[in-house]
């Protein structure tokens, strides 16, 4: 052999050797390891357990969703309690606990920066008061993250109440802290790098964004495609759920139907494949009857094609 021929089957030699030993490595890591990208999205919807969570969560099961959001209005321990029965009878997760009220809270342009969120002064300590409530319940319950909308968060950093809605977000946010939670800003009535702006200056490490992909839209904030690029590090749970711009300056859009709307699902989801996203896609629709329960199951079958 001539010295090139040797020093080839020197590399050669090495190369196998290194083959089998990363081959050998490989075969040791958890399976989870080996395939990073095997988690896929999966799909959920987003009900009320009021006033009977095992009927509600065996409808979660029922049409064949493995997830759910929940909205409390009842935070007592017997609820607690059967609410947690009920998700194990049936095999159902719940990603998150959904805080509301107390309050009214009107969804519009002119009466919602009144009355929407921790924003308005009048509301907020009841509903700092009311998060803490549900993210002891939700810890009773086993349910890892509490979220709420937090309102109009002002676009001007220099505005007083900007300040005060984020030591609100903070405070909400400590407490689902000490409790082992995640405390997730649901997204409509602020502009996405507004919500980025106000969570950053929160500074905690548990503070994310539910991202009601048509509530951008229905307030007229951005583009739910474009959103993803700002708020891809914070995304923890998405909302499925379509409308259509607003063109009433005194009314939001309106919601339809999954596929009817400006949502472009399409894109959006492969955007989310893109940046990680492995959470629920939790549908909304929010209408009553048999007409939501249709949109519901043709939604599911929608987004399970893209899902993949």
């Amino acid at each position: 052999m001539n010295g090139s021929t040797v020093k080839s089957s020197q590399m050669l030699t090495y190369d196998r050797r290194r083959f089998f030993q990363a081959a050998a490595a490989t075969l040791a890591l958890p399976a989870a390891a080996q395939t990073p990208s095997a988690k896929k999205m999966r799909l959920g919807i987003i009900l009320g357990i009021s006033p009977d969570p095992d009927a509600a969560i065996r409808r979660v099961r029922e049409l064949g969703f493995p997830t759910c959001q929940v909205s409390v209005r009842n935070i007592d321990d017997a609820t607690a309690a059967s609410l947690r029965k009920a998700l194990d009878q049936y095999g159902v997760e719940a990603t998150s606990a959904v805080a509301g009220g107390p309050g009214p809270e009107v969804y519009d342009f002119y009466q919602g920066p009144l009355t929407i969120g921790l924003v308005p002064r009048q509301y907020r300590e009841a509903r700092i008061a009311n998060v803490k409530q549900v993210s002891d319940f939700a810890k009773k319950a086993g349910i890892p993250a509490v979220q709420r909308h937090c309102g109009f968060i002002p676009e001007n950093p220099n505005d007083p109440l900007y300040t005060e809605t984020v030591e609100a977000i903070r405070t909400v946010a400590a407490y689902c802290k000490s409790n082992g939670q995640n405390f997730r800003c649901e997204t409509g009535q602020e502009t996405p790098i507004t919500l980025v702006r106000a969570i950053r200056d929160v500074g905690l490490d548990n503070v994310g964004v539910n991202f009601d992909v048509a509530n951008v839209i229905l307030y007229g904030k951005a583009n739910p495609v474009d959103a993803v690029d700002l708020l891809a590090p914070y995304i923890q749970g998405v909302h499925a759920k379509d409308g259509l711009y607003p063109t009433d300056p005194k009314k939001l859009g309106a919601e339809v139907p999954i596929g009817q709307g400006k949502v472009d699902f399409p894109v959006l989801i492969e955007k989310l494949k893109k940046i990680g996203y492995t959470n629920p896609l939790t549908i909304e629709r929010e209408i009553r009857g048999e007409k939501q329960t249709a949109d519901i199951l043709a939604s599911k079958a929608y987004l399970e094609k893209l899902i993949g």
